[in-house]
């Protein structure tokens, strides 16, 4: 099976907003994330990342359908609880460019799409100018949450492969609801980074 990868900006974005959604809701519900998303909530979020100026979607196609997904925008016009512990730390974020998330159809996993999705967002920010570094965050979760799975396998060795770093102290908290909760409890989300 062949799977197309491609880059959407600008108007070409919207288009893809449905199926990512329906991804993000899918995949973040497991382990790290728990996330118990709506629809509601995803169409807020996604309309808003959309219009960043300098926004990427990355799609990963079988056929005509999104199988998976991946987005990039810069750091400085992502949501204020991003850019945040990076003004603290002296950054300036007009140089740093975010990648959000990449969600993918378990079905389609180790098949080299997780690097296709870095090396595009990477050439993308490469592409528009002006940024230093790409970052992007993890949530942290405690060794012994009830809700982890036994053969857990943490991203750190693929992340490192591609040249992140943890950076320690650079950490956002971000709400969200768990799954089996209806309030929203806040996570801590660890930054990750390399030089352009």
């Amino acid at each position: 099976m062949t799977i197309h990868i491609e880059r959407l900006t600008g108007a070409e974005m919207p288009a893809a907003l449905p199926a990512l959604a329906r991804l993000r809701i899918s995949e973040f519900l497991d382990w790290p994330y728990l996330y118990n998303g709506t629809l509601n909530y995803e169409e807020i979020y996604l309309k808003e990342f959309a219009a960043s100026l300098g926004a990427v979607i990355v799609v990963a196609r079988n056929g005509d359908d999104i199988v998976g997904v991946s987005t990039g925008a810069p750091l400085a016009h992502h949501q204020a609880e991003f850019g945040a512990p990076f003004r603290k730390a002296g950054f300036d974020v007009s140089r740093v460019f975010y990648f959000g998330e990449s969600v993918l159809n378990p079905k389609f996993r180790r098949q080299g799409i997780g690097h296709r999705f870095f090396d595009e967002r990477e050439a993308h920010a490469r592409g528009l100018g002006g940024f230093t570094h790409t970052t992007f965050c993890s949530v942290v979760r405690p060794d012994d949450h009830p809700a982890k799975p036994p053969n857990a396998t943490p991203l750190d060795a693929f992340w490192l492969k591609r040249g992140y770093e943890k950076i320690p102290g650079l950490i956002a908290n971000f709400s969200w609801p768990d799954v089996g909760e209806l309030a929203e409890s806040s996570k801590p989300m660890q930054f990750w980074m390399r030089a352009l």
